[in-house]
């Protein structure tokens, strides 16, 4: 019987220069053998250096974007990203409780790769009290670890252990749930993510690729990660699976993004290296 090709919806913002928010998740999707879907839950005026503006749409249309998707097309797992304000995050972890979204995966956006804020600072707490509860896996890089827990961001990977172990502690403990705690901002020639899910914790290392072709990982590794969950279901340490091939992913894509000439600040990666040619 044919395998299943799921269904994936980003609900995140929009990057015009496409190498972060939901053209790049699409992107990402499909790459990887998910149908991709969109709900457009902020709109940027934003280049590979600077995020010049930020326009969020009314909730009532947000709630109609998310409802009218979910009555028709059957969603296998959710990528959640850049949401902007704190009445966003609750509209969209309200519409996720009430169709019981499959494998949502929670990247906290807060900070683009050129310093400029794209989560209100009051939107943090809604974050934490209504959409954590909501997911299957969280992904925040240090920085935004630091914030959802109210201290300085990890400086060493002992730190780090214990990191991901509260922030294991904000989500539901009676189900599984992973925090994916992603090491790259520390320095040295290796990157050591961290995947635990309150029983193990599991080293992922990595080399550094030395580019300054960034822009748009973290959306790039989430989306990977949604879209592989479904496919991994059912198999040998599904979730672990999926991780590790989404994270071989990006290393391919962030390898091969000297191949694109996008913009003059951090480039996006190469999330199609596999097929076009040049890469």
């Amino acid at each position: 019987m044919q395998r299943q090709i799921p269904n994936v919806v980003s609900i995140a913002g929009v990057d015009p220069s496409g190498g972060a928010g939901v053209f790049a998740d699409i992107k990402t999707f499909s790459a990887l053998g998910a149908y991709g879907c969109g709900v457009v839950a902020a709109l940027t005026a934003q280049n590979t250096q600077a995020v010049t503006g930020v326009h969020t749409p009314p909730t009532d249309f947000l709630r109609l974007q998310i409802d009218t998707l979910f009555a028709d097309v059957a969603i296998h797992a959710v990528k959640l990203g850049m949401l902007g304000s704190a009445e966003i995050v609750a509209t969209v972890a309200d519409r996720l409780a009430h169709f019981d979204a499959p494998f949502v995966v929670c990247d906290p956006v807060m900070v683009a790769k050129s310093g400029d804020h794209l989560l209100a600072r009051n939107a943090v707490a809604m974050l934490i009290e209504a959409l954590l509860p909501r997911s299957f896996m969280i992904t925040p890089n240090l920085p935004e670890a630091g914030v959802l827990l109210e201290q300085r961001p990890p400086e060493t990977v002992k730190e780090m252990y214990r990191a991901a172990e509260r922030l294991r502690e904000m989500l539901p403990l009676s189900s599984e749930r992973w925090v994916l705690l992603k090491g790259g901002h520390l320095p040295g020639s290796e990157v050591v993510d961290l995947l635990f899910d309150g029983d193990r914790m599991i080293e992922l290392p990595s080399p550094r690729i030395e580019t300054k072709n960034t822009h748009g990982t973290g959306c790039t590794l989430s989306s990977a990660i949604a879209a592989l969950l479904p496919q991994h279901a059912g198999g040998f340490r599904p979730v672990e699976a999926a991780v590790r091939d989404a994270r071989d992913y990006l290393l391919r894509a962030i390898a091969a993004s000297g191949a694109l000439s996008v913009g003059k600040g951090h480039g996006p990666v190469h999330h199609f290296h596999r097929w076009w040619p040049g890469a």
